[in-house]
């Protein structure tokens, strides 16, 4: 019996050898699916028998940014600049062999900067320790790709993190999977779909292994999207890029960088000077878009000196957990000022979304 790889590839193979157009959409479609399906077997496979050891980082402060780039790239450096944090740095490949964090303070915000090996080529298959580097990844808020201006082309590094299940300046699709111990496979939509038919999308499913369930999709998706749904396992992640190596660039260099990365804000830097730093930071900082709520304790001034740092469209419950756990047990009511209240001192409950420069008071049983 074939192995799963000797599967997987022979299932490649056959859609490469597959022209694609509107009537082989659904096989192609299928085919994608079904090695979808044996590749997170394969995964399981592998995670169950064990491997090398992981690399584990407690998380600290308000947000985590992972440093991704290839080997010498400047990212040790980078680090010890934006966070004053030492890590190992050398003209030679694989000198980051552990994650090393550091912790950026930046706008009152405290925010993890993790500096990890670099990847390589079929990293996502774990050359060069790099499922460990990529697990790391996943667990970020942003992911910083760091690139020097010699060498400015990401296509390695995209591939390994979409290889990994990461998605780059993506959001999640609208489309929600409901499984059922009987009625069959169900597919509804809310819109017309152009970019994939009900067909392909009940195909694929069947061949993810679907049987009794129903998906709803709420979004004009295409195949890629669909697969991602069905596997449910991808994290969307935001990106932003630093060029580093600036002061050493040629003209048009810099310009040439920009062109090959149109999707990704780039922010130039050099690690060794410093030059483009608190451009950097600021990036970082607005990327990973965290908002201000000054507490005012009952019956006192509002504390406007040292705000508290929340990610945008958190909530008053969401601070509550921030602060201690007993604040949600025993939580009564909030007042708030500012531009999410309908009137100054506005009565709200947990459930209410917070706005920048908020003013919010928590009131608890006693």
């Amino acid at each position: 019996m074939a192995t799963i790889e000797e599967q997987i590839r022979e299932l490649e193979e056959e859609i490469s050898k597959t022209r694609y157009n509107k009537s082989t959409e659904a096989h192609i479609g299928k085919l994608k699916a079904r090695i979808a399906k044996l590749s997170a077997e394969n995964e399981k496979r592998k995670a169950s028998k064990g491997g090398g050891k992981g690399f584990y980082v407690k998380k600290a402060g308000d947000s985590t940014v992972a440093l991704v780039g290839f080997p010498s790239v400047g990212k040790s450096t980078l680090l010890n600049q934006l966070t004053g944090a030492k890590s190992e740095v050398g003209a030679y490949h694989f000198t980051t062999l552990d994650v090393v964090p550091g912790v950026m303070e930046y706008n009152h915000a405290k925010i993890q900067i993790l500096d990890m090996p670099g990847l390589i080529k079929d990293a996502s298959k774990g050359k060069g320790r790099g499922r460990e580097v990529i697990a790391a990844a996943r667990a970020a808020d942003v992911i910083l790709l760091v690139v020097d201006v010699f060498n400015p082309d990401i296509s390695v590094l995209f591939k390994e993190l979409w290889d990994a299940g990461i998605r780059l300046n993506q959001t999640k699709p609208d489309v929600t999977i409901t499984g059922a111990s009987q009625g069959g496979l169900l597919i509804k939509t809310t819109l017309p779909l152009t970019k994939i038919s009900e067909e392909t999308a009940r195909e694929m499913a069947a061949a993810y292994g679907l049987v009794n369930a129903t998906v709803v999709i709420r979004e004009d998706i295409n195949v890629e999207q669909m697969l991602d749904c069905l596997a449910g396992n991808r994290v969307y992640i935001k990106a932003i890029m630093a060029v580093n190596k600036i002061d050493m660039a040629k003209p048009g260099m810099l310009e040439a960088a920009r062109e090959r990365n149109p999707e990704y804000p780039i922010f130039p830097v050099s690690a060794a000077t410093g030059e483009g730093m608190e451009e950097l930071k600021q990036g970082i900082y607005d990327t990973i878009d965290m908002i201000r709520v000054y507490m005012k304790p009952q019956g006192q001034e509002a504390d406007m000196d040292i705000p508290l740092i929340v990610k945008r469209g958190n909530t008053v419950g969401d601070v509550c957990e921030l602060i201690h756990r007993a604040f949600r047990d025993n939580f009564r009511y909030a007042m708030v000022w500012g531009d999410s209240a309908k009137f100054p001192g506005q009565t709200v409950g947990m459930d209410h979304v917070l706005m920048d420069r908020d003013v919010l008071t928590i009131v608890v049983k006693r």
